[in-house]
């Protein structure tokens, strides 16, 4: 199906691009999120007319990333989870409890943002980690779990 990107989709194109892709991941994802169009006439003399806007609206959407991801750069963040005496937790500490404990920090953040390349943390420690804010901007940032009592 070929289909008409209203925004950068990671691996597939950038704004205003006329790609072709499988039925259902067009029918089933990129349309109904609002990622992409059909690439019918119609659709591509609309898309023209508000291609400006659209540019703007991910421009600003991007600035916005930019701007969090400079008061995130190089932060520590400190989860406490319960431990025992080994080290080990009782549970982990996942992508959800790193989101609040940034949005704590004062960076609005959702789950899906945060990257764990190794699943979630079982122990005590420290650990790097990346928030992708958008597909051009990935803040680094450091976890420290502790144990609490």
């Amino acid at each position: 199906m070929q289909i008409i990107l209203l925004e950068k989709v990671a691996n597939l194109g950038q704004l205003g691009d006329v790609v072709n892709v499988k039925n259902g991941f067009a029918r089933n994802f990129l349309i109904p999120q609002g990622k992409a169009k059909r690439a019918t006439e119609s659709n591509l003399k609309e898309f023209e007319a508000r291609r400006a806007d659209l540019e703007a609206k991910q421009a600003a959407i991007l600035a916005d990333a930019k701007v969090r991801a400079e008061k995130l750069n190089e932060a520590v963040i400190t989860i406490a989870q319960k431990a025992g005496v080994d080290g080990r937790l009782f549970g982990s500490v996942t992508n959800v409890d790193v989101a609040e404990a940034v949005t704590a920090f004062g960076v609005e953040i959702k789950r899906h943002e945060v990257r764990l390349p190794n699943g979630p943390f079982k122990a005590i420690g420290e650990y790097d980690i990346e928030i992708a804010l958008h597909h051009d901007v990935v803040a680094p940032i450091k976890v420290v779990v502790v144990g609490e009592a």
